[in-house]
């Protein structure tokens, strides 16, 4: 069993991810690089002056594989509530299984609505201040949980927010994901 399944490639599923990889989490992403990021030019991103959304979403990818997560370009037909978890089936017919599901399906709450979550086109899924549903171990993040606010930046934050709430609980207590530069010689 993976730890976390997240669906969806956007800022949001590619920055869940970059912090559960990153902490040692097992990790798939679903998705098929299909993102709007494709079309967007971002120059209100904090920290990057400007950079087309193909650029970002490679550079997110790399992250995501440099440091353990694993990506599958796939589409994920189903999931499924199972002991202990959530199951997926991909359009190949493969199963997985995990403790843990973040959604980034854009706008389409195609899978949320199968777990039972309500999506309103105007407000969303509801979720608490870190995406996590009324689902147990079900987070939504990005333009799913705001539909017609989203940014890539908040998307990434969103994405953010899970990956630290799932640590939190994982740990038994909160995590904090911070990083010192290296020490000058």
């Amino acid at each position: 069993m993976t730890d976390v399944i997240v669906i969806g490639d956007g800022p949001g599923g590619l920055s869940a991810a970059l912090f559960l990889a990153k902490s040692g989490k097992d990790v798939v992403v679903f998705g098929q690089d299909k993102t709007a990021m494709h079309w967007a030019m971002l120059y209100n991103y904090l920290g990057i002056p400007e950079i087309h959304g193909s650029e970002f979403q490679k550079i997110g990818r790399q992250q995501v594989l440099h440091y353990g997560g694993k990506i599958e370009d796939q589409r994920v037909e189903s999931v499924t509530k199972v002991e202990g978890g959530f199951e997926i089936e991909t359009e190949s017919g493969q199963a997985h299984t995990a403790k843990y599901l973040v959604l980034s399906e854009g706008k389409n709450p195609r899978l949320a609505q199968t777990l039972g979550l309500q999506y309103d086109i105007d407000t969303g899924i509801a979720t608490d201040r870190n995406g996590h549903t009324a689902e147990e171990g079900v987070y939504v993040v990005g333009r799913l949980a705001r539909p017609g606010r989203s940014q890539a930046i908040i998307s990434a934050g969103d994405g953010a927010a899970a990956a630290i709430d799932i640590l939190s609980r994982e740990q038994g207590s909160a995590f904090a994901d911070w990083d010192s530069p290296p020490k000058e010689e």
